[in-house]
C-alpha cells in the first residue's frame, strides 16, 4: 500500500528527517512515495544503510517522486513495478 509524504515545501533538513522517520513505519507491502523539489542525494546512502531500496524520477521540472521500500519486500517492489509499467 502506498504511503505518501510531501516534503516539497519544507526547509532543509526537515525533508530528510521526515523521510527517515516515515520509512521506519513501513510494514510489509507498504512503500513510501516522497514528493520533493529536488533529488535527495544525501538520503540514498542512509536508506541503503537502513535496508531500504528506492527509485527516483523527475515527474516535471522541479518535482521529484521517490518511491522507497524495504529491501526484502517483494510485495511493495511488485506494486511499484506494476505502477510504472
Amino acid at each position: 500500500m502506498e504511503k505518501k509524504l510531501d516534503v516539497s515545501m519544507l526547509e532543509p533538513c526537515e525533508p530528510l528527517e521526515q523521510t527517515l522517520a516515515a520509512v521506519q513505519r513501513l510494514e510489509t507491502g507498504d512503500y513510501l512515495r516522497v514528493i520533493h523539489r529536488r533529488e535527495p542525494h544525501m538520503l540514498y546512502p542512509l536508506l541503503e544503510k537502513g535496508g531500504f531500496k528506492w527509485r527516483c524520477r523527475e515527474t516535471q521540472p522541479g518535482r521529484y517522486e521517490i518511491c522507497i521500500w524495504k529491501q526484502d519486500d517483494s510485495v511493495a517492489r511488485a506494486a511499484i513495478d506494476a505502477e510504472r509499467g
